[in-house]
């Protein structure tokens, strides 16, 4: 009788938030067939599930926003729902459609796991800064769903009023701004049942979604001695800066030079003849992808550009670099995007660190791609010269362009980081020990403690 009462399977259409990277496309594939494993079970006509990469040619899709009006056209005629999942989101399919089961279908519904701000932060353009926390926002970790009603009236607004946005820096926000429309459209509807417990906690009984916990994910981390390490200085730093990389991640590293514009033998840093530039680097940024590919350096199969305040974990990236093949190129860390709605690029925003494999630094140098000058955005050069290539960018929610401060509190609270960026208003020794460092790990990645495995 239960079953009878749940919405048709037919009537849902799930999105697996996926990307093109190979490593990605085999998560994504394994998530969909769990998916349709068990609506088999329900002797119903299994749902549709999509992976996100590969609907249309178009590289922003991962955006969201313009791949609605093909949704709308594929699916507003017989669905109810579209879920949008991430890769690494567990579903209760019977579950989920009883909690889906609780909302009128006719109806606009934008439901999620809601997210607010603490304070007002500049990943977010400061919105809301009279009252942060006023403002949910889903977190995509525990899957979100658009009733069909919304997602027409969305592809309808989306094809009659192009996307103005410029950049594409926190995507869930900008959904959730999107949708609300200045308190035109829905705010998100919490679900309670839409969860980031792990997959086995004793918590997660009531939940339909939890995050999967594969331990360890991809074998043995990568070596030390396989990662080459860019810092990215000037003169000016030298005595700011600097110093924290030295008491903080820099003895994780096997190879790592630092780049300026003044040659400094106590630290020591090197200068590539590229002067100093007050923003962008990207002649600095490409003389160091030439250095590396030169006999200067050791051949190592990644390469990792950070700036001088980037804090980061490298036995942690060691460990995520294991699921990566660098025979591939790989471009990994966290996407930002520039003008998607009208055919734009995405980008690895430079202060969390971009990682490059060896293949993907070889094709960009082959190519004609350059600087039009040398204080030209760097990551944003780098993001056209890989638009233009064909050259996939990969994101990782584990490298962060900002302070913990400008994430919201349960977004981190499911995650084991990578990096964060900036020394702005905070002690950086002290954000690297609480929310970098490993304490329970001797000098050799191996010791990572397990949960950060889990999580990874």
């Amino acid at each position: 009788k239960e079953l009878l009462i749940i919405p048709n399977l037919r009537e849902i259409v799930f999105v697996i938030q996926s990307q093109s990277n190979s490593f990605h496309v085999s998560r994504a594939e394994r998530q969909r067939a769990d998916l349709l494993q068990q609506t088999q079970s329900l002797t119903q006509t299994p749902p549709p599930v999509l992976l996100l990469h590969s609907l249309t040619d178009n590289e922003g899709d991962w955006s969201i926003l313009p791949v609605l009006p093909y949704l709308s056209l594929l699916f507003g005629k017989n669905s109810s729902w579209l879920v949008f999942l991430e890769e690494e989101t567990n579903v209760k399919v019977t579950k989920l459609l009883q909690a889906l089961r609780k909302f009128d279908r006719r109806k606009e519904w934008f439901l999620g796991k809601p997210l607010h701000d603490e304070e007002s932060t500049i990943i977010h353009h400061y919105a809301f800064a009279e009252n942060p926390s006023i403002f949910k926002y889903p977190d995509f970790s525990a899957a979100w769903a658009l009733s069909i009603p919304l997602l027409d009236r969305l592809a309808s607004k989306v094809r009659d009023d192009p996307l103005k946005s410029d950049f594409t820096i926190d995507l869930k926000h900008e959904v959730a701004l999107y949708i609300w429309e200045n308190g035109q459209g829905p705010r998100l509807t919490a679900v309670p049942e839409l969860c980031t417990e792990p997959e086995h906690s004793p918590t997660a009984q009531h939940c339909a979604t939890t995050l999967s916990s594969p331990a360890p994910l991809c074998g043995e981390p990568v070596k030390k001695e396989d990662i080459f390490v860019a810092v990215k200085t000037c003169k000016k730093f030298h005595t700011e800066r600097v110093p924290v990389v030295k008491k903080t991640w820099e003895r994780e590293a096997f190879l790592l030079e630092y780049y300026s514009d003044h040659t400094d033998p106590s630290i020591p840093t090197i200068d590539l003849g590229v002067p100093n530039t007050e923003r962008g680097h990207c002649g600095k940024t490409f003389a160091i992808l030439e250095r590396y590919v030169s006999d200067a350096v050791p051949k190592t199969r990644w390469l990792l550009v950070v700036d001088d305040d980037t804090l980061i974990s490298l036995p942690r990236l060691q460990m995520l670099l294991s699921c990566y093949d660098p025979s591939e190129p790989v471009c990994l860390g966290e996407r930002y995007g520039y003008g998607l709605g009208q055919g734009g690029y995405s980008y690895i925003t430079g202060g969390g660190g971009m990682v490059f494999s060896r293949a993907a630094v070889v094709r960009l140098l082959a190519s004609d791609c350059k600087c039009y000058s040398d204080d030209a955005p760097d990551d944003m050069v780098l993001g056209m010269c890989l638009n233009a290539l064909g050259l996939p960018v990969t994101h990782s929610s584990l490298f962060h362009q900002a302070r913990p401060e400008d994430y919201s509190r349960d977004f981190l609270a499911h995650q084991v980081p990578i990096s964060f960026h900036k020394h702005w208003n905070i002690d950086p020794v002290a954000v690297f020990n609480r929310w970098l460092k490993d304490e329970s790990r001797s000098t050799s990645p191996r010791g990572l403690n397990k949960s950060t495995k889990e999580e990874l």
